[in-house]
């Protein structure tokens, strides 16, 4: 009898030890093996192919004059160069697998960088969002707040990384588009395994919204539109505040499966949703300048875009939050929103009209909705102070 025990036991053996899909990486199960293989797309390596990183000659890369002494294999081909109007394909993988990590550092106007994801054999992307805001540093070169969470991680001075597990049954898609007048250098890296994917498996989505400035007593709308099955999974906004006094009252509420004037879930005001109180410590100093406080955790962060001259009309914040242990799930469909207010006199809210852009991030089946059209290339971008 024991010996049949241990039969069943050393049968079983070798898929404990060897996972098919490395869908649950974490330090909780590094010790366990997987058949998946490990590979990676870079300008180094634009295919991802087995033994082909490093393999540009000094004819055809972007660094050439630098590594001209030392010839191939010596960082020949960083980077990529994207012309003004132009498209580049980052990266296009067959077969099943899913993304583990991305990491790029670009130039230029982030707003005009455009970057999606298409899964399969789609036609439109299921990710479609200025490189800048996916990243969480919505406000531009320079203004890159340091994010130090478990979705995304932002490091002096543009290190922008994305740990959102990203599946795919049969085809991915990476490209980014250059709406601006200049060339965009884009150095990148993308971090993926081959291997099985569950048939049940949903896909990463995100979508980018703006409205300069909002409409007067009503609310904006962070994500409309998605029908099918899934559960969200963060928001990041960035705020502009075109009014003295907080900015931040308003309320976010997620309409769930058929939910009409009411939504499910309502939550008690802006610096609540994103985990902060009582205006992420808003005061002013004796010259009348606004300070706040700044954090970023695994899963919620504010950042404020400092003006020491004191001198710009409108205050800016970023803002992420990461529903990575209280995911939002709907069956059907799903709407998010944010209230815009203040306060006036007499303790009463004042309605706002602001700057607001913002990204959101869900799983869902396919096939989903069209995203509405970015917005042209002069509702894009950011004024300059």
């Amino acid at each position: 009898m024991k010996t049949r025990i241990l039969l069943s036991f050393l049968a079983l053996l070798p898929g404990l030890i060897f996972s098919q899909t490395p869908l649950q990486n974490g330090i909780g199960n590094l010790y366990q093996l997987s058949n998946a293989k490990s590979r990676s797309v870079s300008p180094e390596n634009l295919t991802g192919g087995k033994g082909q990183g490093g393999t540009t000659t000094l004819e055809k890369g972007s660094a050439a004059h630098a590594a001209r002494e030392l010839g191939q294999g010596w960082k020949v081909n960083p980077y990529v160069r994207i012309e003004p109007g132009t498209t580049f394909t980052m990266a296009e993988i067959t077969g099943s697998g899913i993304i583990n990590h991305i990491w790029m550092t670009p130039t230029g106007d982030y707003r005009l960088a455009i970057f999606r994801i298409y899964w399969d054999d789609e036609a439109e992307p299921s990710v479609e969002v200025p490189v800048g805001d996916f990243f969480c540093s919505g406000w531009g070169w320079g203004n890159e707040p340091q994010i130090n969470s478990l979705a995304v991680c932002v490091n002096p001075q543009n290190g922008f990384n994305c740990y959102w597990p990203m599946p795919f049954h049969k085809k991915c898609k990476i490209t980014m588009e250059n709406k601006s007048a200049g060339r965009l250098i884009l150095y990148y890296q993308v971090d993926y395994s081959e291997t099985e994917i569950d048939s049940h498996a949903s896909s990463f989505h995100a979508q980018f919204r703006r409205v300069n400035p909002t409409s007067y007593k009503e609310d904006y709308t962070i994500v409309d539109g998605i029908k099918g099955k899934g559960h969200y999974v963060g928001t990041y906004i960035t705020h502009g505040a075109n009014s003295a006094g907080w900015w931040g009252e308003g309320e976010v509420k997620f309409y769930l499966d058929g939910d009409t004037k009411f939504p499910t879930i309502c939550g008690t005001g802006d610096e609540d949703y994103f985990n902060g109180s009582y205006g992420f410590e808003e005061h002013t100093d004796s010259l009348g300048k606004y300070h706040y406080t700044d954090f970023s955790t695994p899963y919620t962060g504010f950042h404020y875009i400092k003006d020491p001259a004191n001198k710009s009309p409108q205050r800016r914040f970023g803002e992420y939050r990461w529903h990575i242990m209280d995911p939002v799930r709907f069956d059907k469909d799903l709407k998010v929103t944010i209230q815009l207010l203040g306060w006036q006199s007499e303790g009463r809210y004042l309605p706002l009209q602001d700057d607001m852009a913002s990204v959101a991030y869900w799983y869902q089946t396919e096939p989903h909705n069209l995203f509405p059209k970015l917005p042209p290339v002069d509702k894009l971008v950011i004024k300059k102070e």
